[in-house]
């Protein structure tokens, strides 16, 4: 509860300066004082405000109903940021071309006219006239920033607009073929249909999970693997969202690893209920995968920033990795993609892993980047492949711009 309590902090902090940008270029700079403006702030106030509460009201207070507006909005706030602030370097330069022609002009209406000697009826002109000043460069600057922002209010809403239909349609399939070293020859094409992400929820439901196990099933795979983040909320709301994972089929059998949204969500309740719907929890632990005459661990470990005892425990890689036959392949499925660094020191072929959600809102990508090793497909680090799927599903903005939902059938390749 208190890490909930402190992330929702965050984000209210952080939101509120992203409100505090917006306001000012939305409706300062495009309006002049008045009621507009006070209508104007009153409206991001409110938009400020709405992003945290739904967050929490979700999460917390089960106030389910925040959120389809509270995460729309956040998608349409982080395009709106990202438009402004790539406007920025023009805007600027508009300006100073406006304030450097209006100063050009002011400069050459204030100089005084020449004197015409010898001419009938030449006088200078009178003191109290008035002088004729160029048109205030204040209208076109306002010109501009509205401009801008309608530029930027019709992009971010094309932008979430095409990102809702990626999200909430259904997820694509990723066929790949990775090779392994040491998969015995008989176990060539060995195919394991792989999801993560699930994020069953205040967006999603029951005909979420159908749909993707009705997309596993028909890839007839050897094994499933369910690499983390299945749930945001507790058995008792979601559990009838989750009794579809029961028809997953499979030749020799499905599997779970726990993401970190689990431990947000109840984590030994969901480990029970997943186990009861017939997947096998691995727990930093190992399973022989007997197949074709050959053989190959499959290993699962708990998420890297899991913080507890028993089923809550952190990961361990030592008892899922260790004292194992080494000529064996092995095959880890981890949450998180950066679990691939310790993983690489046991010597595993093959982790598969989600979490990233492949970046979920362009460019956000390039910020997940920073923190994971791979953000999404195929990747190896310090001789270790790591396969990150997009995910099925999403989280928070129920969005996806350059990242579509995914299911992955991985084929394994003798060499």
């Amino acid at each position: 509860m208190l890490a909930i309590l402190g992330f929702v902090g965050t984000i209210g902090l952080i939101t509120g300066l992203i409100h505090f940008y917006l306001w000012k270029r939305l409706v300062k700079d495009t309006t002049g004082p008045g009621r507009w403006r006070r209508v104007g702030t009153v409206v991001a106030l409110v938009l400020a405000v709405l992003v945290p509460a739904t967050m929490a009201g979700t999460q917390i207070a089960g106030a389910f109903w925040l959120a389809w507006p509270g995460y729309l909005w956040l998608a349409v706030m982080f395009y709106l940021l990202i438009v402004l602030l790539v406007l920025e370097a023009p805007m600027a330069v508009a300006r100073l071309v406006l304030r450097r022609r209006s100063a050009a002009a002011e400069a050459t209406t204030a100089a005084p006219k020449p004197a015409l000697v010898g001419m009938a009826g030449s006088a200078d002109p009178p003191a109290a006239e008035a002088v004729d000043r160029p048109d205030h460069d204040e209208s076109r600057r306002l010109l501009l920033a509205r401009g801008a922002a309608i530029f930027a209010g019709l992009t971010a809403a094309g932008i979430t607009g095409y990102g809702v239909r990626t999200a909430v349609g259904p997820p694509q399939l990723d066929r790949v073929r990775i090779p392994l070293a040491k998969l015995p020859r008989s176990m060539d094409g060995l195919r394991i249909a792989t999801v993560s992400d699930i994020h069953l929820g205040p967006l999603r439901g029951r005909a979420h999970t159908e749909r993707i196990v009705a997309m596993i099933n028909r890839l007839d795979a050897d094994l499933v693997a369910v690499v983390g983040d299945l749930v945001d909320g507790s058995v008792a709301e979601l559990g009838e969202a989750a009794e579809p994972l029961r028809d997953l089929r499979s030749r020799y059998g499905s599997f779970f690893v726990t993401g970190n949204h689990e431990y947000y969500s109840g984590v030994e309740e969901w480990v029970a209920e997943v186990d009861r719907l017939g997947l096998r929890v691995l727990q930093n632990e190992r399973q022989e995968i007997r197949a074709r005459g050959g053989v190959l661990d499959l290993a699962g470990i708990n998420d890297v920033t899991a913080d507890g005892t028993g089923v809550a425990g952190p990961a361990d890689f030592t008892a899922a990795l260790g004292g194992r036959d080494v000529s064996r392949p092995v095959v880890l499925l981890a949450h998180q993609p950066i679990a691939v660094h310790e993983a690489a020191k046991f010597g595993v072929d093959l982790q598969l892993s989600g979490h990233t959600h492949g970046g979920q809102l362009a460019p956000f990508n390039l910020a997940v980047k920073l923190q994971q090793p791979v953000v999404s497909g195929l990747g190896e680090v310090d001789g270790t492949k790591v396969y990150v799927t997009n995910g099925a599903g999403f989280w928070g903005p129920p969005v996806r711009v350059g990242a579509p939902p995914q299911v992955t059938l991985v084929e394994l390749r003798a060499p």
